[in-house]
């Protein structure tokens, strides 16, 4: 940690993280639903396809229990270079917001801290 960072109360900074890659969620959805990995990754394919497109239509995309993804605008601003210090305009920008579901938040939280 940087001298003069205090971690925040409650946030263990000393958590292990893995990641599942695309290959190995296909393999494990393959697997769960006893379906060939060629169909999951059709399937996936699609579902990227479909919320690159409602996003870029501006619809709100809803997989109940699951997450909610929408795009969202945030306003222009005036930030701070860090290292002159000089005022800088940040443009007004579109980004996407993601929203966990019931069933990832109490996964979550079933998790022991």
């Amino acid at each position: 940690m940087e001298a003069g960072r205090v971690p925040s109360p409650g946030i263990s900074h000393h958590i292990e993280r893995t990641l599942v890659n695309k290959a190995e969620l296909v393999s494990a959805i393959s697997k769960r639903a006893d379906v060939p990995a060629s169909t999951v990754d059709s399937v996936l394919a699609g579902l990227q396809d479909e919320l690159v497109d409602a996003i870029t239509r501006g619809e709100k995309v809803a997989v109940s229990g699951l997450l909610t993804v929408e795009r969202t605008q945030r306003s222009a601003r005036t930030g701070r270079n860090p290292q002159t210090g000089e005022s800088i305009d940040i443009p007004a920008a579109n980004t996407v917001k993601v929203t966990a579901g019931s069933n990832l938040k109490k996964a979550a939280s079933n998790v022991p801290v």
